[in-house]
């Protein structure tokens, strides 16, 4: 069955270069009102351009209807806007897709706190602020699909990037609440960890093959999947040079130890059973910490 956004309405951020483009262009293509949000700048948020108007006009040649938004991810009031707009003209907002992201690389050791703060604002805060502004007009149409951009460096962690990784986690976990939110609204919301060829790892040193398998379009597959009709929701999924994959936060059953071993010591000596893989689960929310923990206590009663 195809796959298609006849009648719906999509914000990509971001979306003047790299993966935001492509995700644009293709919701184009199947049928999507695009808001091309991209504020322009460098990829160390600096400077404007008008990167976003010249995607606006290859939808437009292809058949389809966008319109350019120079708003900050960085500002709630322009991201109001941004949505206030898209409502204005074509009766609602279906799908945000948050792909707007800046590096200021370097080792802990040498980042201003500047740096890292500027990184989680663009990353963790913009994606709340576009969320945020809609969020309400999704629940109130009973229909929404959101997407985070998350890293693997947000998840397995990258030498130089701290501030990136703190700030892709953060979207991993605004995922997992937010989707328990939006459930009884029909708003789906999933992460996506994307391994792409763009100007944001064009220095990273890959070799020029591997940077073209990297392609942008070939992360578009998965990124429209999970902002479609029937897409699941709290899913991490990764995608990469027309290669795709999931990811999950798990939790092993662990053990409940008596009192008088409840010291460092006793988690010493009982590490490999703490750590023991074997029966894990992937929990849906958080409470089902708690269940693991009464699990292993009324476990430690019957011994």
């Amino acid at each position: 069955m195809t796959i298609s956004f006849k009648d719906r309405v999509a914000i990509v951020t971001g979306a003047g270069g790299g993966l935001g483009r492509a995700y644009a262009l293709e919701l184009g293509k199947r049928g999507a009102k695009v808001v091309v949000n991209d504020l322009g700048a460098s990829r160390d948020g600096t400077g404007h351009s008008d990167a976003a108007l010249k995607v606006v006009e290859e939808i437009r040649a292809a058949g389809g209807e966008a319109m350019a938004n120079g708003g900050s991810v960085t500002e709630f009031a322009q991201m109001e806007e941004m949505v206030a707009k898209a409502k204005e003209k074509w009766g609602g907002v279906h799908v945000l897709i948050n792909n707007a992201g800046i590096l200021r690389d370097r080792t802990f050791v040498k980042m201003t706190m500047e740096d890292f703060d500027l990184v989680v604002q663009v990353h963790l805060m913009g994606s709340a602020n576009c969320t945020k502004a809609v969020w309400d007009l999704m629940r109130e149409q009973n229909y929404g699909r959101i997407l985070m951009t998350a890293s693997s460096t947000g998840l397995f962690g990258n030498f130089g990037q701290s501030n990136y990784g703190a700030a892709k986690l953060g979207l991993a976990g605004l995922t997992k609440t937010l989707a328990l939110e939006g459930a009884k609204y029909n708003v789906r919301v999933n992460t996506l960890a994307p391994v792409a060829g763009t100007r944001m790892t064009e220095d990273l040193g890959m070799p020029e093959a591997f940077f073209h398998a990297l392609a942008p379009e070939n992360v578009a597959p998965m990124a429209l999947f999970l902002v479609s009709e029937d897409a699941p929701t709290n899913v991490i999924a990764g995608a990469g040079a027309g290669a795709y994959h999931a990811a999950y936060v798990t939790l092993t059953p662990g053990i409940a130890l008596p009192p008088a071993e409840r010291t460092p010591e006793g988690i010493a000596a009982h590490w490999a059973e703490i750590t023991d893989r074997t029966g894990e689960i992937v929990p849906q929310s958080g409470a089902e910490q708690s269940q693991v923990v009464m699990q292993a206590l009324g476990k430690l009663a019957q011994d």
